[in-house]
């Protein structure tokens, strides 16, 4: 009030007009006064690419270096009681592939046991990954909502509620009317923060899946989806945001659990085109364990996380969040391995033992035996001793569709056949369905088509990245008595050469009989060339019973070779 207005009250009321104005000048607006002071922790617990594994996974597969790891009641015991330390602030969350490439356990039950399982631990959150796809859009669907399964029914008797946790599919939208088949992000309140949520699998999941269960929606651009979400966050009053993105990264040498030495792979390119309200990425598929800061398109520092995979590690990420701002102040993460020295959790043992006594007379039955580990480690060219036997044991499988060769994609074998690997109790060197189908668990069936060999030579060629629209190097694993040469110095198109067939060197213009499984009879895994392929035959059966049968027929089966791929340059 201006001096000149100060002198127009009279005396009497000078007191009064002053105590009013000391009331008012207190007097907060509303949307001020409704503004929470000070911060919040908050606490994330994050996995991903658990791919059913209830039971500790073994051989190489089941350590973090040399200790050994992984188990889902272990796994439970570590998420509880890190839970315990901020118990009304933490969330569990998972970056995609929590079924699909499962041990029998799971499998055989259409993953069922896994989402239970994954109820009882406390999982919030997840996103979906190319392997909730496995069994197409419709199955997922029964998945996150319950219900028995269309042909199986509920197997264990007791009925299917669904997942307890919320699936969200931010960049898989339904060809009909371009919605996500899920929620794109979903957002929680803890301790007054609010935080949301986005999550999405990779662009290139058709490639990877079989495209008969997706053929309803499309998967659109990780990078451009991410930020139409965050800038639905943003207008809603959401500042803190967390993608959950089943795509990652690989460190390369002088890799630590805590570390990003080296880092490379498809989450880098995918961050550097995100806005800055992005805060934190948690990722997976590259079954890798990595804890990093990349830049995004404006240079901002994002942390990026991975877990590993087959529940071994989990990632500890607190945050500090101002609550009038509701972004985070710090962030901080750790991977932690889940360790087996610790009391398993009691209801999740209850629950795997249940799927494992029921699943025993099938996965503990003695198929045939080994002489070695059978693994799938890849010699300089890219072949597999594992391939090997697979390929052949395939094109055994389809001697009566007059198979000539066959080819295995490395991306279908899950698992080394171990020697002293014995689940069951049976002698080392013996091999069970289970351990068989730990390989092979996607139940392929196994197809034998026609191609010339000029298609043939395309196939071959389509191994290498840029040519037809392959994505990754990918080496076919062929079966015993076909060889081939490859030279990566040479012009996408001209690289394979020197092909034969039992020292024949392939015609262009002749017809041979090729098997494969039907993922890649279908063009999966970027094998577009391979359905060009003529009089198709599908044998009764799996490819794990092919190779179950091809182990029993030929006991003790060996490691193969490795020596049908050469590489030139």
């Amino acid at each position: 009030m201006s001096s000149t207005m100060r002198s127009s009250i009279a005396p009497g009321r000078r007191i009064v007009a002053s105590i009013a104005l000391l009331v008012a000048s207190l007097v907060v607006p509303a949307s001020v006064a409704a503004e929470p002071s000070g911060t919040v922790d908050v606490q994330l617990l994050a996995i991903n690419d658990f791919h059913g594994n209830l039971q500790p996974p073994s051989g190489s597969g089941g350590v973090i270096g040399t200790t050994p790891a992984g188990g889902v009641e272990f796994l439970a015991t570590h998420i509880k009681t890190l839970h315990a330390t901020n118990p009304e602030r933490t969330l569990e969350v998972a970056a995609g592939d929590l079924i699909g490439g499962s041990p029998l356990i799971s499998a055989a039950f259409h993953d069922e046991p896994t989402i239970e399982a994954m109820n009882a631990i406390g999982l919030d959150i997840s996103a979906v990954g190319n392997h909730e796809f496995d069994e197409g859009v419709d199955e997922l669907l029964r998945i996150q909502n319950g219900g028995c399964h269309p042909v199986d029914g509920c197997q264990d008797g007791d009925g299917y509620d669904g997942a307890a946790f919320q699936y969200l599919a931010a960049n898989v939208v339904k060809k009909s009317n371009g919605k996500p088949i899920f929620p794109a992000y979903k957002t929680r309140s803890l301790g007054g923060a609010k935080v949301g949520f986005i999550g999405l699998t990779l662009e290139g999941t058709p490639s990877i899946v079989a495209p008969s269960g997706i053929q309803t929606v499309n998967f659109l651009d990780e990078a451009e989806t991410i930020n139409a979400a965050t800038a639905e966050l943003e207008a809603k009053g959401i500042h803190t945001v967390v993608v959950l993105i089943h795509e990652g990264g690989f460190q390369g040498t002088g890799a630590t659990l805590d570390g990003c030495a080296n880092f490379s792979g498809a989450i880098g390119p995918i961050v550097g085109q995100l806005d800055d309200e992005v805060d934190l990425v948690i990722s997976g598929h590259t079954h890798a364990f990595y804890n990093c800061t990349l830049p995004s398109s404006k240079g901002r520092e994002i942390p990026v996380t991975s877990a590993s995979s087959f529940g071994r590690v989990v990632t500890d990420i607190d945050m500090t969040i101002d609550r009038a701002s509701d972004q985070p102040t710090e962030i901080s993460v750790a991977n932690k391995v889940v360790t087996r020295d610790v009391t398993p959790d009691p209801d999740v043992h209850s629950l795997v033992e249940e799927y494992r006594v029921a699943v025993a007379p099938i996965a503990n039955r003695v198929v045939g035996k080994i002489t070695a580990n059978i693994t799938r480690t890849a010699s300089p060219a890219g072949e597999q001793p594992l391939g090997d036997v697979i390929a052949d044991a395939q094109l055994e499988y389809t001697s009566s569709a007059g198979a000539q060769l066959a080819f295995m994609n490395t991306g279908g074998i899950r698992a080394d056949l171990t020697f002293a690997n014995s689940p069951g109790g049976e002698p080392p060197g013996d091999v069970t369905f289970g351990e068989v189908f730990d390989v092979q668990p996607f139940n392929n069936l196994v197809a034998t088509v026609s191609l010339t060999g000029a298609q043939l030579k395309t196939v071959l060629e389509q191994q290498f990245p840029g040519f037809m629209g392959q994505s990754a190097t990918r080496i076919l694993q062929p079966s015993a008595g076909f060889t081939y040469s490859y030279d990566t110095t040479k012009a996408l198109g001209d690289r394979v050469s020197n092909m034969a067939l039992n020292g024949t060197p392939i015609d262009p213009a002749a017809s041979y009989r090729v098997t494969v499984n039907n993922f890649l009879a279908d063009g999966g895994d970027g094998f577009t060339a391979l359905k060009a392929g003529t009089d198709r035959v599908t044998q009764t059966g799996f490819d794990v019973d092919a190779l179950a049968q091809y182990i029993g027929a030929h006991s003790p089966v060996a490691p193969g070779p490795a020596d049908r791929i050469t590489k030139i340059g």
